[in-house]
């Protein structure tokens, strides 16, 4: 009965409690707290394998990013007539495997810089370390998920949670249900990443709200030489 009481409460309620927590705290911090809506970068600290790691942590969590974003809330009828859901899901472990490596390393390097560089560390607070730690921590998390996956290839637990996701955002009703023969190592997922959005609003992760768009259809500049 417990068992199914916090079921219904992690993956039924708490998803919408972090999705309120998410774009009312962004909304207030942009509101009140604009001063500290940055990126906070170190690299003039210190930029000794920054590039690298940087690049490799970036390019691997926007993979991953808009592959969950687009795979989870995709309809599975979509995209039925022209690709099976066993041949979606390999995909998506070949693609997603490939991004976390590169979000683990990337970000494990960053970390450690984060935590070993003197300079860096003094300018870092708890929570860019926390929020920094546990995105590495999820990331090798879904690295683990795909031995799992590799049990099923017939794409049904692809499907499963897909349908929990969909659920959610749609507001269909009875989203945790779909939870319930779901394996911890997807749990456990699944949580962490709740976690990590309703952390968002309070971590240098609003930037990300930033993104100048607007320099892709900007009019070029024309710059003279002085005469």
């Amino acid at each position: 009965m417990f068992i199914e009481y916090l079921q219904h409460l992690i993956y039924g309620y708490y998803p919408y409690l972090v999705g309120t927590v998410f774009l009312l705290g962004s909304l207030m911090r942009y509101d009140h707290g604009q001063f500290t809506w940055k990126t906070g970068s170190s690299q003039m600290l210190s930029s000794k394998n920054m590039r690298l790691a940087s690049n490799l942590f970036h390019v691997g969590i926007i993979v991953i990013f808009f592959g969950h974003l687009f795979g989870m809330l995709t309809p599975h009828w979509v995209y039925e007539p022209f690709l099976h859901a066993g041949t979606k899901q390999l995909v998506a472990i070949v693609v997603g495997g490939i991004a976390g490596a590169m979000c683990v390393v990337g970000g494990a390097m960053l970390l450690y810089r984060r935590l070993t560089n003197p300079r860096v560390k003094a300018s870092s607070s708890m929570m860019d370390t926390l929020i920094l730690g546990l995105i590495v921590f999820q990331a090798a998390l879904g690295m683990i998920t795909i031995i799992f996956s590799l049990g099923h290839l017939d794409g049904e637990m692809m499907l499963t949670l897909s349908s929990w996701a969909q659920s959610i955002v749609f507001f269909s009703g009875g989203a945790a249900d779909y939870m319930a023969e779901v394996s911890w190592i997807f749990k456990l997922h699944i949580f962490i990443g709740l976690t990590i959005i309703l952390l968002f609003p309070f971590t240098r992760l609003v930037h990300v709200w930033s993104v100048p768009f607007g320099y892709v259809t900007r009019r070029y500049q024309i710059v003279r030489r002085r005469g």
